[in-house]
């Protein structure tokens, strides 16, 4: 088979299936352009009465839902309070705690001699006046 006449059948059933929807649109406009309004005034009014129930409800809802999250921000804000106290009370706690030694008993000795080492070499150097003599004992 060629594949002309399978090209000319495609765009024969497209055209065609547009062709329908167009036809489809027409008919229901017109459908919608005839139908007559049936919303007669006590309709209207029914539906003003329901549209003033629902931003009745609507505002109710929202006042709960207001009283809802200031309720909880209270909670939360006294547990927040809370909690700050007792930190208050864990750090007045904590600095009346004198500071542990940073030195046990025994390195402090050790410093100490080292200390009292170390002034006796410069003593020593200072009051040999930093010279080599060579000492020689006569006789």
């Amino acid at each position: 088979m060629r594949p002309r006449p399978w090209c000319l059948l495609a765009v024969a059933l497209a055209v065609s299936a547009i062709s329908v929807e167009v036809q489809a649109d027409e008919a229901n406009d017109a459908v919608s352009q005839t139908l007559p309004l049936s919303t007669t005034a006590s309709e209207l009014n029914d539906l003003h009465q329901r549209l003033a129930e629902s931003e009745k409800q609507r505002d109710q809802l929202t006042r709960q839902l207001s009283n809802a999250n200031t309720e909880r921000e209270s909670i939360l804000l006294g547990r927040l309070r809370q909690e700050n106290q007792r930190l208050k009370l864990q750090l007045k706690e904590a600095q009346s705690v004198p500071p542990a030694r940073a030195l046990t008993e025994q390195q402090q000795w050790f410093v100490t001699g080292g200390g009292v080492a170390t002034i006796a070499l410069l003593c020593g150097i200072f009051a040999s006046g930093w010279r080599r003599q060579r000492r020689q004992w006569l006789n």
